[in-house]
């Protein structure tokens, strides 16, 4: 883990091009260290070699949904203490009991801003900087 609140490793994943390329300029500006996934599949093995800080997942990707995606990594004894804010378009009360009930802590409805974004990543960066 970053011993300082920047370069802060951020996992983003998201089968849309725009999204993840929107995110990453955000997060970069922000000074953070930015991993983009195209699917859950693609995702798995990038956090297996990347071992990110916190993970920016969307809900509807093909394949690998992404309650199916943070489930899969919250049962790795390696990744579960991880974040996951898990990323949709729709702001419904189920999507975000169904993100709660696969481990992911928070929820960002698309579109996001880069206010939005960043203050996900400094909320849960700084909930860790005592660990």
């Amino acid at each position: 883990m970053s011993s300082t609140g920047s370069g802060y490793k951020v996992l983003v994943i998201d089968d849309s091009n725009t999204i993840r390329r929107s995110a990453e300029i955000f997060l970069k500006q922000g000074g953070h260290i930015v991993m983009l996934a195209e699917d859950g599949f693609d995702a798995l093995s990038k956090i297996n070699d990347d071992c990110p800080d916190l993970i920016f997942c969307d809900i509807l990707m093909p394949r690998l949904d992404g309650y199916q995606t943070c489930a899969i990594i919250k049962k790795n004894a390696k990744f579960a203490a991880v974040p996951i804010v898990m990323l949709s378009s729709k702001d419904g009360v189920f999507d975000k009991a169904r993100g709660r009930m696969v481990g992911s802590q928070d929820y960002l409805t698309k579109p996001f801003t880069k206010d939005q974004l960043l203050q996900a990543v400094k909320q849960f960066s700084s909930a860790n900087q005592g660990v």
